[in-house]
Order: C-alpha cells, then sequence, then structure tokens
C-alpha cells in the first residue's frame, strides 16, 4: 500500500467485497487527461501532472471545447475509463500496474492515479475531476487494492498470473477486433473505387440515346434525304431493313441486271456471241438507212431516233 491509501485504513470500506470482485463500482467523472511522469508514485509528482493538466484545459476552454465526461468502472480487476452513452473503453487500467492513488487537499473536485501503460512500458498520471466523488473514488479503487491483495494471499499468487493471462488475451482480442474493423474499411474502400471505375470506364456512360419521333401507326416517317438506321419499334420489334431502291431497279425478276446490246463491250461475251450482236447492229443500221432514204423520196416528214451506240 501506498501512502495516499495508508492515511485511510482507519476508515471502513464503502461496499462489499462482491460488489467489488464478482461486479464493479461505476462512478461519473470530468477527465481532464493523462500525462507521462518520471516517478511511479509521489505526491509532488502528482501535483505537477495536475498543474500541467489544468492549464492545457484552461488553454481548451478558452477555444471553446468542454471537459469530457467519462465513466469509471472499478472492481479488484482494475479502473476501466468508458464514454458514457457508447459505453466504448478508452482506457483499461490493470490493478496490478496501478501504483499511486490520491486525492488532491488543496482542491476537493480533483483525484489521481499512476499507472504503467502496457505497450509503452510509461508512467502515465491520469486527472479527473468530480465535484462530490473525489474522496469516495479514492478511497473504492483502495478497497479494490486491499480485497485483491487479500485474494493474491489466499491463492498463493495463482490468481495473479490468471488475471496477467486474461488480461493479455484481452488485450490481444481488442487488437484483433481493431484490425477486423480496419480491414473491413479498406475492403469496402477497394469496393467503392472499382464500381468507380467500371461505370467511369463504360462505353455507354455518357451517350443519351433518343429514340425517333413517330406517326400514330407507330412508324418512323419517311425522309428520302436522311439515310434511316434500323431503330426498335416502340413495341420492342425490329423494324425490317429498308431496301435500297436504286439496287431494285438494275436487276430484273431472277436477281440480274436487265440486258442491253448497246451498252455490252467486245470484252463482256464469248466471240460467238459477240458475232452475232455484230450482225445484228448491222442490220439495225440497214434498216435505219433505209428508213432515212425511204423519207427522202416520201412526203411525210419521218427522222425515227437511232441509239448513240450505233451512231
Amino acid at each position: 500500500m501506498n501512502r495516499a491509501f495508508s492515511r485511510k485504513k482507519d476508515k471502513t470500506w464503502m461496499h462489499t467485497p462482491e460488489a467489488l470482485s464478482k461486479h464493479y463500482i461505476p462512478y461519473n467523472a470530468k477527465f481532464l487527461g493523462s500525462t507521462e511522469v518520471e516517478q511511479p508514485k509521489g505526491t509532488e509528482v502528482v501535483r505537477d501532472a495536475v498543474r500541467k493538466l489544468k492549464f492545457a484545459r484552461h488553454i481548451k476552454k478558452s477555444e471553446g471545447q468542454k471537459i469530457p465526461k467519462v465513466e469509471l468502472q472499478i472492481s479488484i480487476y482494475g479502473v476501466k475509463i468508458l464514454e458514457p452513452k457508447t459505453k466504448e473503453v478508452q482506457h483499461n487500467c490493470q490493478l496490478h500496474r496501478i501504483s499511486f492513488c490520491a486525492d488532491d487537499k488543496t482542491d476537493k473536485r480533483i483525484f489521481t492515479f499512476i499507472c504503467k501503460d502496457s505497450e509503452s512500458n510509461k508512467h502515465l498520471c491520469f486527472v479527473f475531476d468530480s465535484e462530490k466523488c473525489a474522496e469516495e473514488i479514492t478511497l473504492t479503487i483502495g478497497q479494490a487494492f486491499d480485497l485483491a491483495y487479500r485474494k493474491f494471499l489466499e491463492s498463493g499468487g495463482k490468481d495473479v498470473e490468471t488475471r496477467k493471462q486474461i488480461a493479455g488475451m484481452q488485450k490481444r482480442i481488442q487488437d484483433l477486433e481493431t484490425e477486423n474493423m480496419e480491414l473491413k474499411n479498406k475492403v469496402q474502400d477497394l469496393e467503392n473505387q472499382l464500381r468507380t471505375t467500371q461505370v467511369s470506364s463504360s462505353p455507354a456512360s455518357g451517350v443519351t440515346v433518343t429514340s425517333p419521333s413517330t406517326d400514330i401507326f407507330d412508324m418512323i416517317p419517311f425522309s428520302p434525304i436522311s439515310h434511316q438506321s434500323p431503330t426498335s419499334a416502340r413495341n420492342g420489334t425490329q423494324l425490317p431493313p429498308i431496301p435500297n431502291r436504286s439496287a431494285e431497279i438494275k436487276r430484273d425478276l431472277f436477281g440480274a441486271e436487265p440486258f442491253d446490246p448497246f451498252n455490252c463491250g467486245a470484252g463482256d461475251f464469248p466471240p460467238d456471241i459477240q458475232s452475232k450482236l455484230d450482225e445484228m447492229q448491222v442490220t439495225i443500221l440497214t434498216d435505219y438507212l433505209f428508213l432515212l432514204i425511204w423519207n427522202n423520196n416520201s412526203s411525210k416528214m419521218f427522222i425515227p431516233k437511232l441509239h448513240p451506240s450505233l451512231l
């Protein structure tokens, strides 16, 4: 026991042993903060830490920041500092790591305790402000120390080792839960980035499809100038392709181009067919000359039209 607790040995404890060993005692207080100290105990050490944190708190208060409220849960296993509404554990100070606890005699609202950090192995002084319960909280922590020491003597030290192992496992579980939450957030961020990339790289993104206007029969109005691309009707069916009329004119019923003997070149047909075509052209030219001579001898004025290829 340190000096702060030895001063109050003659005072009767305020709580039953079962309340601290099987449950915990809750208190509400304002948390001024924590700061590193060089020594694990000592009144002067605590006073310097209190002055330092009070000065820092006055600066924050002048900036409009309020002193945060916390909930203290005191048991034979330690002191937990929680957020009152969410019950989130901010600090878990195991009892065997607390080396000093005292209330300020100059300021009845202030009480402190020094705890060794499990990760950095540095001594931290926690300072609290409670208007009515500062001394009572200090006595409750002293009673928790007394009960834990008695239990240690009864179990021969085995119970302390078991609590240390349990505390280590709880710390490991808390670290794994924190790591798991961080990994979940990273996965969520990657999924959001993937969706954003897929949307931005889509070829249809940014292209607005406008449907052409139709008449009362759900048909697109005919326009001989503009090229009509195959589109869908309102009922979802595909319209038939518009035939090329210029191609239809150049082909007959069987899909072949009509025969024109005057436009055929010499290299388009075999020699025997080409010779017959030449004879037909000569016959047509002879008939034309005959008609022309007959027209000169007659009184009627008749000039037949000859195909340009025969001229």
